[in-house]
């Protein structure tokens, strides 16, 4: 039987081997582990039959783009925390995928790089980005989950650059003086508890504190992690209580606007922490262990902030190393 399950990695194998027409076949897939029995068999089924007609050269049947992103509003949208936005994005750009084939994902994604939307008004490349990966990200799981096309949708589809890296890294005085302009006292605490931590307003609301840790159980990468309470913030911390999130960012941004840093943002505070980690010397690595980064390129964005460490690094070019002391050995 093709679909076996593999106990070591926790989750069912497709595994495809047939002689057709005298022509071997072979294919192999690991399939997600949420996958029960049930579904594993309905792939199997959906997967062979696609194989036999290969083999046999029929016609597979042409799935839309409108098919896939209907499967991927039912089934993977209502579990991600930014679905509504996801799927509103998706019916905006709808004229340029409607009745098109998943093989024509990538001039479909083309054709909104160029025009953005049907309306006159221009967007952002970054606007434009999101909703082309979006599509991709609905294409890629009908592909993965329901055997639509024979390859990855989309593997030659190209996305705008965007150059839209923050640079605004806020002292610890401007911090201080954010917090103390922020009327909302649970969002003034919030603003302390970002900078001394590095989390994200959705952690901070979320974090537990237990044994003078922060434990977050749920993160963006969806692995969980433990925050140190820094001594400065360690009266907030047992006396936060998380008001609405739409309170404190409120809050903050006419906080920001009263301190002259307009199109300051809260998420500003959570790099300002990994600024003045770096600037004081703390590796990367240890950086991006604190902010719960699972990919060093999402830290390696700060190692420019690292001044100090590098005129340190390139003052010791040419120096003489001082002979090392003997000791005497008895």
């Amino acid at each position: 039987m093709p679909i076996y399950r593999d106990k070591e990695r926790g989750c069912f194998v497709f595994e495809f081997d047939r002689r057709i027409d005298g022509a071997r076949v072979r294919a192999r897939k690991r399939l997600p582990k949420t996958w029960n029995q049930a579904r594993a068999d309905e792939f199997d089924r959906e997967q062979s039959a696609k194989l036999y007609a290969q083999a046999n050269g029929l016609k597979t049947e042409s799935r839309l783009i409108d098919d896939a992103v209907a499967l991927y509003l039912t089934e993977r949208v209502p579990n991600l925390k930014s679905g509504m936005n996801t799927a509103r994005e998706l019916a905006l750009i709808e004229p340029f995928y409607r009745g098109r084939p998943m093989s024509a994902l990538a001039d479909v994604c083309k054709a909104i790089s160029i025009k953005g939307s049907k309306g006159k008004k221009p967007l952002a490349p970054a606007t434009i980005r999101a909703r082309i990966r979006y599509l991709t990200a609905a294409c890629r799981w009908a592909w993965k989950n329901h055997a639509y096309g024979d390859s990855d949708p989309a593997a030659r589809v190209m996305t705008p650059t965007v150059q839209n890296e923050r640079q605004l890294y806020l002292s610890r005085a401007q911090m201080l003086a954010v917090a103390k302009a922020t009327k909302n006292k649970m969002a003034r605490m919030a603003v302390r508890i970002a900078f001394y931590s590095g989390m994200r307003l959705d952690e901070i609301r979320r974090a537990k504190l237990r044994d003078g840790m922060w434990h977050l159980s749920v993160t963006k990468n969806g692995k969980p992690r433990v925050v140190p309470v820094h001594p400065k913030v360690a009266v907030c911390a047992r006396r936060f209580k998380a008001p609405a999130r739409i309170t404190i960012q409120v809050n903050v941004r006419k906080a920001f606007q009263a301190v002259g840093l307009e199109g300051a943002h809260f998420h500003d505070l959570r790099h300002s922490a990994a600024s003045a980690m770096v600037n004081s010397g703390v590796d990367l690595y240890t950086v991006g262990a604190v902010l719960g980064h699972m990919d060093p390129r999402s830290t390696a964005r700060y190692s420019h902030l690292a001044t100090g460490t590098l005129a340190e690094a390139v003052g010791k070019i040419g120096q003489k190393n001082p002979p090392a002391k003997l000791r005497r050995v008895a």
